[in-house]
């Protein structure tokens, strides 16, 4: 079991590198699309490639203090106590991520949209509510980078399938 914490110590500290929180949430873009393209095999390898993002950026020499500060916190969150209330917590994640498949696998755009902007707003408030402000501010901008992505891309892809149902073209995604 030694493996076990050298290999978590060496994940940790691969997830002090703030690259790795830029490119997490652009995964929801090809989760979305395999999602609207009912491909199981492809939500799956995007979870497989989400689960193991925060490792595959190097270590950074000297961690910024405040994403120090913020993992920080995040790791006291992990490995205390788990209660009820912070079980069902946790759970909103995979929750979410189904509801968004679910949306986008119905073809609801405007719904998954919406999910899309309730999971980057709550992992914010939840940053913010249990780190410190300087923490909870390290997210902030790795977060609403990825998410005006993800709302641009989604909205360049709504618009486009629009035009091609007025022009009375088959979409190219159904």
């Amino acid at each position: 079991m030694e493996w076990l914490g050298d290999f978590s110590e060496w994940a940790w500290a691969r997830h002090h590198n703030v690259l790795s929180w830029y490119v997490r949430p652009l995964f929801l873009l090809p989760f979305c699309y395999f999602a609207w393209r009912r491909s199981s095999i492809g939500i799956v390898a995007t979870l497989m490639a989400l689960a193991t993002s925060m490792f595959w950026f190097p270590a950074p020499a000297t961690p910024e203090p405040d994403v120090v500060a913020m993992l920080a916190v995040e790791r006291e969150y992990l490995l205390g106590d788990w209660p009820a209330w912070k079980i069902a917590l946790a759970l909103l994640a995979p929750l979410s991520l189904m509801l968004l498949g679910a949306a986008f696998w119905h073809r609801s755009l405007g719904i998954g949209l919406l999910i899309v902007n309730a999971m980057a707003l709550a992992k914010i408030a939840w940053s913010f509510h249990v780190a410190p402000e300087a923490g909870g501010a390290a997210l902030l901008w790795p977060a609403l980078t990825g998410l005006a992505l993800c709302n641009g891309a989604i909205l360049v892809f709504a618009y486009r399938r629009a035009q091609r149902k007025r022009a009375g073209g088959e979409p190219a995604l159904s």
